[in-house]
């Protein structure tokens, strides 16, 4: 300290040297505060892009995606060269895509899309939504969103119903429609398994559907074949998936449909080109139903020999060439 250095200007001089250094070290901070959040927030969008990606991926290799839907999403599954005819199948009640597999060889050089209806599948569950028109609605949407702009809309038994509003509602997206063991009319309807006719009765169903086993389950199916065929175990894991609500409203909806104003009457003033295959042993529908459709313009119908109500598993070849050479035969040119 020199002589003219107080020790008031010594503790002066010492504030005043000190002073800066704390805006220096807040703004340190906060400068090393924003480059770790700036990280933070970068590895996140990093490790977002790379989840996406890899999901995008997985759904590219496996022709599987699920498409984003208001009120419940769709699962769906492509095959074939995607600038090939379209062909989009749709499963009956307690279907699920899978149910066309023995078909897809026959359509390999097709643009294929199956679609999970709602409430089956791997799609949404939700409470409502169950109705032909809605779930025809939904396979639109779902078709737009896949860049689809014609098809050949096949459709299995209740998929028939579906198929068939679909084609009421989008006369732009429906080029031709193919119908298998779809019933006509309501009185048509043989009925269903024990098993199948007690899941679907108030109360005893529902409790029935709670306590549901594999073999209930396979029991429910057995009125679905005539040929003996392996039913594969993935249909009654999907089964077994549905809610009793999402299974019960489809069926409701269905007869409502079929009751409200018969399938070959819709189809008649379409004017659209229609293939029908029906099971000449089919034990759901009368197979001799399978005429009212001549009371469409044109409609080409189809009876397979000793074959049930389930063409595609029961006789793959047969079934799969008949939609092979209808969808060429109808495809826009």
């Amino acid at each position: 300290m020199d002589e003219t250095t107080t020790p008031q200007d010594q503790r002066t001089r010492s504030r005043a040297a000190a002073a800066p250094s704390a805006p220096r070290g807040r703004r340190a901070w906060s400068r090393r505060r924003w480059i770790t959040l700036l990280a933070v927030g970068v590895l996140a969008v990093l490790l977002a892009w790379n989840t996406v990606s890899v999901l995008t991926r997985t759904a590219e290799a496996s022709g599987e995606q699920i498409v984003r839907l208001p009120g419940g999403d769709i699962h769906v599954a492509q095959d074939g060269p995607p600038g090939a005819p379209t062909v989009v199948l749709l499963h009956g009640l307690a279907g699920s895509t899978p149910w066309w597999d023995p078909v897809l060889p026959a359509l390999r050089d097709l643009h294929v899309v199956r679609v999970d209806l709602l409430g089956h599948g791997r799609s949404a569950k939700p409470v409502d939504g169950y109705g032909m028109a809605e779930q025809a609605r939904r396979v639109g949407a779902v078709l737009d969103k896949l860049g689809v702009r014609r098809a050949t809309v096949v459709g299995h038994s209740t998929g028939g119903a579906v198929a068939t509003s679909l084609a009421e509602q989008r006369r732009d997206l429906v080029a031709a429609i193919a119908l298998i063991d779809t019933g006509p009319r309501l009185d048509a309807f043989l009925g269903d398994s024990f098993a199948g006719r007690l899941l679907t009765t108030p109360v005893v169903g529902e409790l029935l559907w709670r306590l549901r086993t594999d073999s209930v389950i396979r029991d429910a199916l057995s009125t679905a074949f005539t040929r003996k065929v392996r039913i594969p175990d993935q249909f009654i894991a999907d089964i077994r998936g549905m809610t009793y609500r999402s299974l019960t409203a489809t069926d409701e909806a269905s007869s409502a449909y079929v009751k409200e104003r018969p399938i070959p009457d819709r189809l008649a003033g379409l004017g659209l080109p229609t293939l029908v295959i029906f099971g000449s042993q089919d034990r759901r529908w009368q197979p001799s139903s399978a005429q009212d459709y001549r009371r469409v313009p044109h409609a080409r119908i189809e009876s397979l020999d000793g074959v049930g109500h389930t063409p595609m598993l029961e006789d793959p070849d047969t079934t799969g060439a008949l939609l092979h050479g209808f969808a060429l035969e109808t495809a826009p040119r």
